[in-house]
Parts: C-alpha cells; structure tokens; sequence
C-alpha cells in the first residue's frame, strides 16, 4: 500500500516501471483517492481560494472564466468566496486559512496581518486587479485608460464631457473607478478645460442609470458626451437616454470601460481590457509558486485598447436635451 500511496503522491522513490503497473490497476478499478486523507499525509488540500467583490459582476464572471480551466487542468479545486461590503473583506480571507494551498484574490488585497499571516504560513497569494509591493500582481493602467477614452472624446470635438463612476468600488481598497476618473481629469486638463464637478457623477454599481441622466440633462448646458468607469454603466446610460427620447450619440456619445461580452453586443465603444487573460495569467502566477518555480514576471501589467463602436460620434448642432432660454430666466428642455 506504501508503494501506491507514494506513486498517487508523485513521490521520485518509485521507478518508472513501477509507476506505469500501479497507474494500469488504479485506472483499472477507476480507483478515486480519498482527499481527505490525501490532504493529511500530504498537508496539501488541493484547493485553490478566490476571493472576489461582486462576483455576478459581467468583469468579474470574464476573469473567472480564464482562472478556472487553469486550475483544474492543474487538478485543483477552486473555492469561491464573495465579498459584496468593505467590512467582509477581512473575514473572507480568515476564512479560507487552513483550507487552501493558495489563494488568489481579484481586486482585493488583504490586511496587512493577514498579509503577514499568510507569509508565515507559506501561503501564496497572487493579486489580480491590484497593484502591491509584496505580492505577484496583475494589473492595468486604468487612469490612462480613463485618459484614453477622454481623449477619444476630445479629439471627436466634444468638451462638457461628464464622467459617471461607481460608489461602492470602495470596496476594492483602491479604487479602480476613483483612477479611471484621475484619467479623465488629467485629458481635461491637457486640453485646456477645467474640470466641471456637476460633470461628475457617481451611482451604485449596477443600478439604472435613470437619475443620474436626469441630472445631467437638467443642466443648464448638459454634456454631449460621457465616460462611464464600466461597460454596466455605461450601457445603463445609452438605456436611459433612449428612454428619454434621445439618441446615442446623436444626442450624448458614450464610452465605457472592460469590453465584457454585452459590450460587444451592444456596439459600445469601450476602452478594452483583457479580462480573462488576466485571470489566466494570475493562475499560471499561483501555479508556479506552489511547485515552487521562481517567479520571473511577479507583477505583470496588460495593455488597454480603445475599441470604437457605434456610442460615438462628433457632437451635433444641438441636442434633443440643449435647454432654450424662457421668461423669467428658467429653461426647459427642447423636445426634438
């Protein structure tokens, strides 16, 4: 039984003769190894822990889609736990301590005790969507993305552009939102223009869009153009304009960010990010610390494209939303 357990266990104390004749009889009886038992005599659970803010989130959902096939090609088990409030994130990965050979977190870092913690314990952690001093990372630029997009409306001829960024990406510790924004401050200012802050307008992630468009086009002088921090958001705000009896881009011109599936669908213009790519390459990273490879690229940083669809456009001579001036000083808006 020794010489079977250490063949199971990939031991190098087994010939190659040996190996192939308990291999031939173990795919003979369709012989399954007790994990359990295995994760005992061997102190390897082979369980992976992934942590992840809202992970019904489409970008989300799309780096997953590029960490699962990798681990269980690798024969891992993947445990998924979601983090939907600041306040969890801390129990989220106390919770996996013990019960994982690594852990790979998007979006998310931890504490640095748990940090610490899971260093002591040689616990790999790999980061994707979060930049880190201690840890292997996977990241983009995302203000020169927010950079990238602004200038795309810039050079179309627009400049009251609004930004549209996300409240709860707090959560993330660092915000990929709040960077995004940095971007499209930083274009603004390249071109000249000051930064309107009625402009700027943040909402919970996913909800409709309805309010915050109806602010927007309240304005005395409404945006022609806007740059939401996620495709979600985005394809919120082409939603509610058409409600509204406007027109994308005839009447406001939309850029999102991701590129997740329905952003393709949905002919949006977007700043791309290769979001599966970037869950494949945070488990090839944890991967090869657990064989205890040496890393040659810990902290890898992805490439962006702006994608141009159809949400874009010069602006018009006057917007289904522009307001005409009326007695008294008030304004009200111009129904096409």
């Amino acid at each position: 039984m020794g010489t079977v357990s250490r063949v199971l266990n990939d031991s190098a104390a087994v010939s190659e003769a040996t190996r192939r004749r308990v291999l031939d009889v173990v795919a003979e009886l369709g012989y399954e190894p007790n994990a359990t038992a295995r994760a005992l005599s061997t102190g390897r659970t082979r369980s992976i822990g992934v942590i992840a803010p809202f992970f019904t989130r489409s970008s989300v959902i799309e780096r997953l889609r590029g960490v699962a096939p990798m681990l269980a090609g690798a024969g891992y088990q993947l445990i998924l736990v979601d983090v939907e409030r600041a306040e969890l994130r801390d129990a989220a990965f106390r919770s996996l301590f013990g019960r994982v050979d690594g852990l790979l977190s998007i979006s998310l870092a931890p504490s640095p005790a748990d940090g610490a913690r899971l260093v002591r314990a040689g616990v790999p952690l790999v980061l994707v969507d979060h930049a880190h001093d201690e840890f292997p990372t996977i990241t983009v630029d995302d203000a020169g993305g927010g950079r990238c997009a602004t200038e795309h409306l810039l050079g179309l001829g627009h400049e009251r552009i609004a930004f549209m960024g996300d409240t709860v990406d707090a959560v993330h510790g660092g915000s990929a939102s709040s960077r995004r924004c940095v971007g499209y401050q930083r274009a603004l200012d390249d071109a000249g223009l000051s930064l309107r802050p009625e402009l700027v307008k943040l909402g919970p992630y996913g909800r409709e869009a309805t309010g915050i468009v109806d602010e927007l086009f309240a304005l005395e002088r409404p945006p022609t153009a806007l740059f939401a921090a996620s495709d979600l958001q985005a394809l919120a705000v082409v939603d509610a304009v058409r409600a509204r009896g406007g027109r994308v881009p005839e009447d406001l011109s939309v850029v999102g960010f991701d590129d997740v599936e329905l952003a393709r669908y949905a002919n949006l213009t977007t700043v791309a990010q290769p979001l599966a790519v970037s869950g494949m390459r945070g488990a090839e990273l944890l991967l090869a610390a657990l064989d205890g490879s040496e890393l040659t690229e810990p902290r890898q940083h992805l490439p962006l494209e702006l994608v141009v669809r159809g949400t874009t456009a010069p602006p018009g001579e006057r917007s289904h939303f522009e307001h005409s001036p009326m007695e008294g000083g008030r304004t009200s808006a111009r129904v096409a």
